[in-house]
């Protein structure tokens, strides 16, 4: 049987082992949000920087499933993020010749709105524990809710509950298909390779927080057998109309513009007496979006897309209801295309008319990126800027085209489009993702010489910035995430699995030819 077919066999074999983890990494925090905390609960369990009870039982699942050779292959780091390690130790390759695979994906989730699953929903499915009774569900709700669902008769194929999506399943993916990567080490599978998987923490919260923490602390003065050639990222690469499973190159970069209006406050019978930056900023705020709709100061790309702005966040610092408040401080979601940069959306900022009239009244307005300073689980305050650089692997680069081929290889001949398979797609499906992942967090400037980097590791550099080659490949819609059903197939699981084992050795053998050629 070629190596093809084994892993295809094998991805088939341990797809109901995916589904396993996946539904208990899923549950997890139910037995916590709902005890009280001197009792060991935490209301805020499986949230950025709350991750642990997850993280421990998938290091523990890790472990047992033989996904590793030892204990200690699988671990934490400084930042919190879960980190497993494979390599061959009979290939014969020196480690300095090896080529470094790694995979990420976040282990956090949004908040799951448990009460509104049941409310909208019905009883029979719940954000923690899944799918219970399908005859108990507002099937008309659910597809009102989601941006794709299979045929109801393939519903059985479906695991429910926040992060089945977004992206618990992918990082599930990542874990089995390392254990496969293991069985099949006798057939080459692991020739050549190192493998570093990557769980991280607080992506939700802190885009690329964790891959941040690991260049700046791990990679720095690093050698080349421990620097990566290529990323995979198994974010969900889902469309709800292209097709599910997609192989994306790229994505927008993103920030927090952070605006603090401060007024002063006085009682709302007279407020002529003070200054009121509710108002002043609600200008603000309006403007910015009349701008934004009207295009004015932001760039295209015909690839990633056009750069977008939304007031995202906002706190009133008031004495009362009826009181003109004290201070008014709002942020904005900026995603930033090719050629933006973050110093040109606060300067846009700063340049709305609204502003500058708030300051002629005798408001102070303060405008700036802020810094996250949130602990991990594990207690690291990140303290990096809200900035996430985008991204963007050429088309031609030979991880591109490894991972091209290594679908074809294990997933084409597993997919009948004329059947019931979803949204699956026979060809690979080449794109990039609208939101934003772990990426974000590998691209560094390129005048940064504590990463230093052998042109043989193959970064692409993109001016500003040199990243290592990035592409994604994960289970999920993306127009499903964050989603009251959010859900996943566990059919793009199996075939996902399966691309994680066929990708490492193709690519190894792409990048030699590059490289000869």
């Amino acid at each position: 049987m070629s190596l093809d077919q084994q892993i295809a066999e094998l991805a088939l074999r341990y797809r109901p082992l995916a589904v396993e983890l996946l539904k208990e990494a899923i549950r997890i925090p139910a037995d916590y949000v709902d005890r009280p905390t001197e009792e060991g609960g935490d209301p805020h369990c499986g949230l950025s920087n709350h991750e642990g009870p997850r993280l421990e039982y998938l290091r523990r699942r890790i472990v047992e499933i033989g996904a590793v050779d030892r204990d200690e292959d699988a671990f934490f780091d400084g930042f919190g993020n879960l980190v497993w390690t494979l390599t061959d130790p009979n290939d014969g390759v020196a480690e300095e010749d090896r080529t470094v695979v790694w995979t990420d994906g976040h282990t956090d989730t949004v908040m799951a709105l448990r009460d509104q699953w049941r409310s909208v929903l019905g009883e029979g499915v719940d954000a923690y524990d899944g799918l219970k009774d399908l005859e108990r569900v507002n099937k008309d709700a659910l597809r009102g809710e989601l941006g794709y669902l299979p045929p109801e008769a393939e519903w059985d194929h479906l695991v429910f509950g926040r992060g089945a999506a977004d992206q618990l399943s992918g990082v599930i993916c990542q874990i089995v298909g390392t254990k496969v990567l293991r069985e099949l080490r006798s057939a080459g599978a692991m020739r050549g390779i190192t493998l570093r998987g990557y769980g991280s923490v607080a992506e939700e919260d802190n885009d690329g927080g964790g891959p941040m923490w690991v260049l700046a602390n791990e990679l720095a003065g690093a050698p080349a057998g421990r620097m990566p050639d290529v990323v995979v990222l198994s974010e969900g690469t889902g469309d709800a109309s292209g097709g599910s499973v997609g192989i994306y190159r790229g994505q927008r970069g993103r920030m927090q513009i952070a605006v603090e209006v401060i007024g002063r406050s006085c009682h709302g019978s007279m407020p002529w007496e003070g200054l009121n930056p509710l108002e002043y900023g609600g200008r603000i705020i309006a403007e910015a979006a009349d701008r934004y709709d009207s295009r004015e100061g932001f760039l295209d790309d015909p690839f990633l897309g056009h750069g977008t702005r939304t007031a995202s966040w906002a706190n009133l610092d008031s004495p009362s209801d009826c009181a003109v408040p004290q201070r008014f401080t709002f942020r904005f979601d900026r995603r930033l295309t090719i050629g933006e940069t973050p110093e040109m959306a606060v300067a846009d900022i700063e340049r709305l008319p609204a502003v500058a009239a708030a300051r002629a009244a005798g408001l102070t307005v303060h405008i700036g990126v802020p810094v996250y300073d949130s602990p991990t689980w594990r207690g690291t305050v990140p303290g990096n800027p809200q900035f996430y650089a985008g991204w963007l692997t050429p088309d031609e680069h030979p991880a591109i085209r490894a991972a091209v081929q290594s679908y074809r290889q294990v997933v084409t001949d597993q997919v009948d489009e004329a059947g019931a398979h979803g949204n699956l797609r026979a060809e690979p499906r080449v794109g990039r993702w609208i939101f934003s992942t772990d990426g974000v967090g590998f691209p560094v400037p390129s005048d940064d010489q504590s990463v230093v980097v052998p042109a043989s590791k193959g970064w692409v550099d993109s001016g500003a910035f040199k990243h290592p080659a990035m592409f994604g490949v994960g289970p999920g819609i993306e127009q499903n995430t964050h989603k009251l059903g959010e859900c996943v197939d566990d059919r793009e699981m199996q075939h996902v699995i399966a691309f994680y084992a066929r990708f490492p050795t193709t690519f190894r053998a792409l990048k030699a030819a590059a490289a000869v050629s």
